[in-house]
């Protein structure tokens, strides 16, 4: 199970080398731009800024394609009914089958932003190191518990994906075999959903009882007693480096506020 959003941050691409407080605040400020497009016009104008930053920070496709996959699976499933259901205008009739003209623009719109969206936050932290990132959101003013919560959630979810495979494995060695199937004859029986209910249930009950455990090691260390701010970045970059990132920080929040205005004017 891959869950890494930074195993490619030592990639070599101006994306990679920006200065993480910069890269932070531009690339927010372009999803919200993105968030507010509601005209169709603006679409191929926002894939393309998509498609450009993509190419450009030298990621991989398969490491796009990889996490895309279930969230565009659930987008698919809330949106599909659209075309059908909303709107006035028929574009194409048969039989109780109706597509709509408004409905395939909301589609294309809901589908167009939730793809860039996406994209730019996998941009976001696939170009940098989770911990870089977390120090630049603290020094961006995140209060030191909610940075403290990001770094152990992060942490812990390829914890609790090892005890989920080991469990898997532990099953399969007693002879439990289950393999999904895509059609409905083929649906699980009563005794099969039952152990997958037991799975789920141990998985997250020891997952409660580690969280536990973590706690009280981290307060027998001190944890909370100290007002220490330890995730802010004090190192000094040098000049030349900041000033680039600086320019490329004014970039693309030109380019936010284009589409910002763009959106408006329309």
């Amino acid at each position: 199970m891959k869950l890494a959003l930074d195993e490619y941050a030592h990639l070599k691409s101006w994306i990679h080398q920006w200065e993480a407080q910069h890269k932070l605040v531009g690339l927010i400020a372009l999803i919200f731009a993105f968030a507010l497009v509601e005209h169709w016009q603006l679409i191929p104008f926002m894939l393309l800024t998509t498609s450009l930053l993509y190419l450009t920070s030298r990621l991989p496709f398969s490491f796009w394609s990889e996490r895309i996959r279930y969230p565009g699976l659930f987008l698919l499933g809330v949106v599909i009914l659209l075309p059908f259901l909303s709107g006035t205008t028929v574009l194409w009739n048969w039989g109780i089958l109706t597509v709509r003209q408004e409905g395939m623009v909301a589609l294309f719109l809901i589908a167009s932003r939730f793809l860039s969206i996406i994209t730019v936050g996998l941009i976001l932290f696939g170009t940098t190191p989770f911990l870089t990132t977390v120090r630049a959101m603290r020094s961006l003013g995140l209060p030191i518990v909610l940075a403290d919560m990001l770094l152990l959630t992060y942490r812990y979810l390829f914890e609790v994906a090892n005890s989920l495979t080991h469990m898997q494995r532990s099953m399969r060695l007693r002879g439990f075999q289950y393999q999904p199937r895509r059609r409905l004859s083929h649906l699980p029986d009563r005794q099969t959903l039952d152990r997958l209910a037991s799975l789920a249930g141990t998985l997250l009950v020891r997952s409660y009882e580690q969280s536990e455990r973590i706690y009280k090691a981290m307060r027998l260390r001190g944890y909370g007693y100290q007002k220490i701010n330890t995730f802010v970045n004090t190192e000094v970059q040098p000049k030349g480096i900041r000033l680039w990132s600086m320019a490329g920080l004014v970039c693309v929040l030109l380019v936010a506020l284009s589409f910002v205005v763009a959106e408006v004017l329309i």
